[in-house]
């Protein structure tokens, strides 16, 4: 069984002592030799030794140099280094070190010790060859289980989403009206969103769980949801439960669109100062999309005609908001509702029943 030598160079401008480091090391390790520094430099680009001997004191490109235009070089940095040199000064060999070199050993070499040296650094060096194999094998490990843990995200949220369609759907079935009023009501709740600055993500999951805000209807009886006059007060106490119901459906404390979903079927219906149903919540203890889907709703059910009551002008129903602020609806809200309101008219155009 052959076994692959490592690869040392060294570096040493008199021949004598290249001899003599060849004659030392060459029995446990494949070696290469240089002359000079500029030699040196090239010999290492192409070998990617294991370990450098390097001497100091030589002719033209010193060993310090030599030194640094390794450590400088992205593909050589990490090749340990040794100074093999006959300047003893304490200076000289911390100069060294600080420049990048593993070590130093000093001439008159001393084959004991300097078998030792290059031993105990090519080791270090396996070593921690070694656990950067294994940093980037869990590194790579780590991406792949990110990789999986997203897909699996990703597919939960679609699952949400195609949950959501689903059940907007249904509701469909319930009420002819229901399609392009929910269309509309999840534009208008998107461009309110977006005027108050919000990120993509909050305004693509506003978008989809704004088509829930009355799923609840679902659980009333088709004789009073589809009634084409007005409700009696027993009826309308019956309709008021939707947003209970459309709760229920979704179910409290669940992650990213259904989370939202939920607060907007259970609070669509309250009122800023506490007059709404189902809880009579007040101000902002009414979450936020709650008061958003509140407003763009109201807006379009109230511009929209039904088979029980005519539609209200637009500029009636502006002054019905703005009297209404800090009443029925959150007060910064209607202003900034009536900042988009051409936008929002557009999307009430172009999504016409």
């Amino acid at each position: 069984m052959n076994i692959i030598k490592e690869t040392i160079v060294v570096v040493d401008d008199v021949p004598q002592n290249l001899a003599l480091l060849n004659g030392i090391l060459k029995p446990l390790y494949k070696i290469k030799a240089a002359t000079s520094g500029e030699t040196a430099l090239k010999i290492i680009a192409m070998e990617k030794p294991s370990l450098i001997l390097l001497d100091i004191m030589m002719p033209g490109m010193d060993g310090y140099e030599v030194c640094r235009r390794i450590r400088d070089n992205p593909e050589t940095r990490n090749i340990p280094i040794i100074f093999v040199t006959a300047k003893v000064e304490t200076s000289d060999e911390a100069f060294g070190l600080s420049l990048g070199a593993v070590d130093y050993v000093h001439k008159p070499i001393n084959t004991a010790i300097l078998k030792a040296r290059v031993k105990t650094h090519l080791a270090l060096k396996s070593q921690e060859n070694h656990l950067e194999t294994l940093v980037h094998k869990r590194t790579d490990e780590l991406k792949k289980s990110n990789r999986k843990l997203e897909l699996a995200k990703l597919t939960i949220e679609n699952s949400r989403y195609e949950l959501i369609n689903c059940l907007t759907r249904a509701a469909e079935y319930k009420d002819r009206d229901t399609g392009a009023h929910v269309s509309r009501v999840c534009h208008y709740s998107y461009l309110l969103a977006k005027e108050l600055n919000f990120d993509d993500q909050y305004l693509e999951m506003l978008f989809d769980a704004a088509a829930m805000h009355d799923i609840g209807k679902i659980g009333i009886e088709d004789d009073i949801l589809l009634k084409p006059g007005s409700l009696t007060e027993d009826e309308f106490t019956i309709m008021k439960t939707h947003a209970q119901i459309g709760a229920d459906i979704i179910r409290p404390n669940q992650p990213g669109v259904l989370g939202i979903a939920y607060n907007v079927a259970l609070t669509h219906h309250e009122k800023w100062d506490g007059s709404g149903y189902p809880n009579g919540l007040k101000g902002e203890e009414i979450p936020l999309e709650g008061r958003i889907v509140a407003i763009a709703d109201v807006f379009d059910a109230l511009t929209s005609e039904r088979q029980y009551k005519k539609n209200w002008p637009v500029e009636k129903v502006i002054q019905y908001f703005k009297d209404e602020r800090n009443k029925h609806f959150d007060a910064n809200l209607v202003d900034h509702f009536i900042n988009v309101l051409p936008e929002i008219l557009k999307i009430k155009k172009k999504n016409a029943a």
